[in-house]
């Protein structure tokens, strides 16, 4: 016997993945793939606002047939708000990592406790697998 999983209604999740914090961007997600970033530290400040980069984060979840699977990288975000591929300085690791290790939790929590979805990595995964103590 199989079990079919029952996703929520796409503006349900929204509404509940927005609320998180200010990880989702609503206007780069869609049906059945969501997507996160955080701007998690300013390259410099001197710049104007608007010409301003960071180091952080992007994750990507997409549905599968018991819940999603995530990738994500690490980069900068450049002042065309574009994000690059990168690897982040050493002094500006650590502020990155944990925004991530923060926001993942959540993430899971919410999709598992409320939704009873799994998380899981993407078989293409490059980085760590979230979640796991190293």
């Amino acid at each position: 016997m199989t079990t079919t999983t029952t996703f929520p209604p796409h503006g349900r999740l929204m509404t509940k993945l927005t609320a998180l914090g200010p990880y989702l961007r609503q206007q780069q997600s869609s049906e059945g793939q969501f997507f996160f970033d955080c701007l998690a530290s300013c390259i410099s400040a001197k710049k104007e606002p608007e010409e301003r980069e960071f180091w952080g984060w992007w994750l990507i979840l997409t549905a599968t047939e018991t819940g999603f699977e995530y990738h994500y990288f690490f980069g900068r975000y450049d002042s065309r708000g574009e994000w690059q591929r990168e690897n982040v300085p050493a002094k500006h690791e650590q502020a990155v990592l944990q925004t991530l290790d923060d926001f993942y939790p959540k993430l899971t929590g919410l999709l598992q406790d409320e939704f009873k979805l799994t998380v899981t990595a993407a078989s293409e995964l490059e980085e760590a697998e979230l979640g796991t103590v190293a």
